[in-house]
């Protein structure tokens, strides 16, 4: 649990706790106060402190933050810190907006204490909800992988363990955890997810379908991590940059295999500043490799456009000594990325 996740980071010395009040994050900050009161981790030494965000999204969120930076001194978290922050719109849904907050606030308080690490609350039960989710969007490969145990200094030690058990931990060290009500809304699609279509799961295919699913995260995080390992090779020996952009030799590009093909064009695009395109925008960018001439643009998420234009010959030779093969002189093309909102040279 909570020391396999340290043993994978490296042993951090010091971590940062995130609280929200509820029964996973409370439970995480019991666990992580016993080894604080212990000052180490299997010989290693260990400081802990805890930060609460407050995403000012409900009425009396403030008390409720204060409660739970309250129990994590209790517990013998050092220092805590409230984080108030704003949920700006992004376009992607309210629950996105607030994540994306919520980590710029974890991240700068993990700044702020000097902190190696971020320890995070998702359970098992969240990583069968991610995965489940993924599916009914149609997602790929690295989103139905769902969440990883390891990502930057992000650690989530509690991925093994079922949300019930949290509650078991809580009632244990005589804490009281708050329920948050937007976990009971059905106008968010997890909490349709964990309360409607999670049951009926269970009760129809019988028990272990959460097991079932997390299993199946943990295999796809595996093959996510090695396609995006090759796709980040042959990106970097087919990338040409300019003042204004990259772009691509479409021949190489389009001889890759799909499963390569889709994932450097996807990381030309966030080279440039965009966002991760979904399946239905990286086919359209796709398509430009099937024509000739100009041709585009293709607008992709983050003002990012992505079109076709013909080589030229200093480019033919340039696609060449990089890998790509220039045979059909005019016919030969580039796909060009660009941020729309950044100025053109």
């Amino acid at each position: 649990m909570l020391q396999e996740s340290l043993a994978a980071a490296g042993y951090p010395q010091r971590v940062l706790v995130a609280c929200s009040g509820g029964a996973d994050s409370l439970a995480l900050a019991a666990v992580a106060a016993y080894f604080a009161r212990r000052g180490h981790v299997d010989g290693h030494p260990i400081e802990v402190a805890g930060v609460v965000v407050d995403h000012q999204l409900q009425e009396g969120s403030a008390e409720v933050a204060g409660r739970a930076a309250a129990a994590m001194e209790d517990l013998g978290l050092k220092p805590v810190q409230v984080r108030t922050v704003e949920v700006a719109a992004t376009g992607f849904g309210p629950e996105a907006a607030a994540r994306d907050a919520r980590h710029g606030a974890l991240e700068a308080a993990a700044d702020d204490l000097a902190c190696d690490a971020i320890l995070l609350a998702h359970t098992l039960d969240d990583q069968a909800e991610q995965v489940l989710l993924g599916l009914a969007r149609g997602s790929g490969t690295r989103s139905l992988a769902g969440m990883r145990p390891v990502r930057g200094r992000i650690l989530r030690p509690f991925l093994d363990l079922r949300r019930t058990e949290t509650l078991e931990i809580c009632a244990a060290e005589e804490l009281e955890p708050w329920h948050d009500p937007s976990n009971f809304d059905p106008s968010f699609a997890r909490s349709r997810t964990r309360l409607e279509v999670m049951p009926v799961l269970e009760e129809k295919l019988g028990p272990g379908v959460a097991e079932s699913l997390a299993r199946t995260a943990a295999i796809l995080q595996q093959d996510a991590d090695f396609l995006d390992d090759l796709a980040d090779r042959t990106y970097d020996e087919l990338v040409h940059r300019t003042d204004d952009g990259v772009w691509l030799p479409e021949e190489p590009v389009r001889d890759l295999a799909p499963a390569l093909r889709f994932r450097v064009i996807a990381k030309a695009a966030a080279d440039v500043g965009g966002q991760q395109p979904g399946y239905g925008r990286l086919q359209a960018a796709e398509a430009l490799l099937r024509r000739q001439g100009s041709a585009g643009p293709v607008e992709l998420p983050g003002s990012v456009s992505v079109y076709r234009a013909s080589l030229s010959q200093l480019e033919q030779e340039a696609a060449s000594q990089s890998g790509g093969v220039a045979r059909e002189g005019a016919r030969c093309g580039k796909l060009v990325f660009r941020h729309s909102k950044k100025p053109q040279h």
